[in-house]
């Protein structure tokens, strides 16, 4: 079973520190970049555009707004389906050889502004212009420095070069297409910020009351080796450290280094393959994790005792229990699936299992001792996520952060160590996620506040796991909160999260007088009967 521990523990740490994130995805953008005045000074947003080719309906497709010109419609209904013409010439840079009367024209990008093709569109009674972007990906439209004819009163919508193209073949068959434009607005709340809130705190929840049960059984079984008198007895400074890992100060610190490089790293190397690469790891730390508590759970159950105390030796792994060798299989079973399926739009499902699971065994088998470590732990925690997601931009002109969360450049829909859920009443559907980061690491104090509670016997009122606990939960409802106010933007949750746990925890045990015992041991004084060996006869 070291083995085992050993393997979950590096792969764990691995996929915690790859991202620590909540985000709902991009659909305003601001810009403080690219030139800004009256008349252009519009923040860029999404828009929808749903296509009709001879009164059929056909494909949607995405564009991005322009900074200057009106403001889009955000109410499907109230969208009218406009007839699509092509411009003639077709960058509409000059003088065009046919009328727009309430017609949207399509023109290709280049030759000149694109506030001047708005104006030449609007000047032939156009109602809006649609651009063909020379990339398949969207590009900002802004002003020019020294452009003063800024009053455009028809909105300009940039198309990703496959779109366009779609569009214009279908325009040079002779199709009559027409379009849809608008951009509608996100839901101030999805009921999926609600379920992934219930979840991250629930997996917490169940981590924590583990994590104490195992220590207050360590306790208990050193006591009784203490009333015994036996040369067994374990040293009082590894209560509860059988089967767990101790963080120290040194990793604390030591963390954040690493899982920048790794970051940095996932940043550089993000394709197909690296993704892969991040999904087999996914799976072995998850099969693990699955198994580990799937095992647990059934050893409460008297049927599985025997199974569960009863030993094999196993090659590599050591010896593995009946129960552990019946169950793995199904565990296997279920993250190749997963991994193979990934791509269907219920797959979600699956990976959060996987990633309950991962999450709860490093609770269990992680743990900081005291609250100096935990302190520290969290203070880079926190420095790494403003720097990650927010300073990053300054060097890498983007943010590093949200461009690993989303998995760009890989083909994927964002990495695998993520907690998602599809927003079910969002227009522009997506998911909702968190970072293991932002569960693992300030659960790794909450479930300390219920160890020192147990093996303090402290009472829920007059202990600490239920002011951790719900502090953490206040930090991650500020978290979304905070993502529904910037539209979506990914937010580094840790900026929220350490603040309310941390403070919280710090400030009550100064006033309740309990600060040095949490800070330098983690755990009440404990005392040690004296014990006389007899000498041999």
């Amino acid at each position: 079973m070291g083995f085992q521990r050993d393997m979950l523990c590096v792969v764990g740490v691995l996929l915690v520190m790859s991202v620590t994130l909540g985000s709902a995805g991009d659909i305003v953008h601001q810009d403080d970049l690219t030139p800004s005045k009256k008349g252009c000074d519009n923040n860029f947003v999404l828009v929808k555009v749903p296509t009709w080719i001879n009164g059929i309906e056909d494909k949607e497709y995405v564009g991005v707004g322009a900074r200057f010109g009106p403001t889009l419609e955000s109410k499907e209904k109230r969208a009218n389906h406009t007839k699509v013409v092509l411009a003639d010439p077709p960058d509409c840079c000059s003088t065009p050889k046919n009328n727009f009367t309430g017609e949207v024209v399509l023109v290709h990008r280049g030759n000149c502004s694109f506030t001047k093709k708005a104006n030449i569109a609007e000047a032939f009674h156009a109602i809006a212009i649609l651009i063909i972007n020379n990339r398949t990906e969207l590009f900002k439209m802004v002003c020019e420095h020294n452009e003063t004819d800024l009053d455009i009163k028809i909105p300009t919508v940039m198309l990703p070069q496959d779109a366009g193209m779609n569009l214009k073949n279908q325009l040079e068959k002779n199709s009559r297409v027409s379009v849809q434009l608008y951009s509608p607005q996100r839901p101030l709340v999805d009921i999926a910020e609600v379920f992934l809130w219930l979840m991250a705190v629930g997996t917490i929840l169940c981590a924590s009351y583990w994590s104490a049960w195992s220590a207050r059984e360590a306790a208990t079984e050193q006591d009784k080796l203490f009333k015994d008198g036996s040369d067994e007895v374990l040293n009082l400074e590894d209560v509860g450290s059988s089967g767990s890992v101790d963080i120290s100060t040194t990793a604390a610190i030591l963390f954040v280094v690493i899982a920048s490089c790794f970051l940095v790293m996932l940043y550089k190397l993000m394709s197909t393959w690296f993704i892969e690469v991040l999904v087999v790891l996914f799976c072995i730390g998850g099969v693990e994790g699955l198994q580990t508590c799937l095992v647990a759970l059934f050893s409460c159950f008297r049927w599985f005792e025997h199974a569960g105390e009863s030993f094999v030796k196993v090659p590599i792994f050591g010896a593995i229990s009946y129960l552990t060798l019946a169950i793995s299989p199904f565990c296997i079973a279920f993250a190749v699936v997963w991994a193979v399926k990934r791509q269907l739009s219920f797959a979600w499902i699956g990976q959060d299992i996987l990633g309950i699971a991962l999450i709860i065994t490093v609770l269990q088998i992680v743990r900081v001792p005291n609250l100096k470590v935990g302190t520290v732990l969290l203070g880079c925690a926190f420095l790494y996520d403003i720097f990650w997601v927010f300073v990053s931009k300054w060097w890498f002109h983007e943010s590093v952060m949200i461009v690993v969360a989303r998995g760009d450049k890989s083909g994927e829909d964002g990495i695998p160590m993520l907690l998602k859920i599809p927003r079910m009443f969002d227009p522009w559907g997506g998911y909702s996620v968190i970072g293991f980061g932002d569960i693992i690491l300030p659960g790794l104090l909450v479930a300390f506040s219920l160890r020192y509670d147990w093996l303090s016997k402290k009472s829920l009122q007059t202990g600490y796991f239920v002011w951790a606990m719900t502090a953490y939960g206040l930090g991650l409802l500020i978290t979304y909160v905070a993502l529904n106010l910037m539209d979506g933007h990914g937010q580094p949750a840790l900026l929220y999260i350490v603040p309310f746990t941390l403070g919280t925890f710090l400030t009550l045990g100064k006033k309740r007088g309990d600060l040095h015992i949490l800070w330098t041991r983690g755990e009440p004084e404990r005392h040690c009967p004296h014990i006389r060996l007899q000498p041999s006869q």
